[in-house]
């Protein structure tokens, strides 16, 4: 049906690595008034390292950051995770 289309947030997430500040960086900028909007490619890799399928966003910018939980007890890698909200999408399978 023709009109407005609205889109659930993408929820990115990793391990976190000594060093690699990008994602908080670009999360930081929203908090200084400047939204910078970025055109994501999200692949899934099979087992040899090549595309199955690649979802594009269009116009994603950052709303939620997650540094994760931190407990030197459980010895656990730290999760950080990104929520990006986008105007629209496309998929390609291969």
């Amino acid at each position: 049906m023709p009109g407005l289309k609205k889109y659930s947030n993408v929820t990115l997430k990793r391990g976190s690595m000594a060093a690699d500040n990008g994602f908080f960086e670009w999360f930081k900028d929203i908090k200084n008034n400047t939204v910078k909007r970025r055109d994501i490619t999200i692949m899934l890799l099979d087992e040899n390292q090549e595309e199955v399928i690649t979802w594009s966003l269009k116009n994603a910018f950052p709303v939620k950051y997650d540094a994760g939980a931190l407990n030197a007890a459980k010895g656990e890698v730290l999760i950080e995770s990104l929520e990006l909200a986008y105007e629209s999408f496309t998929v390609e399978r291969h």
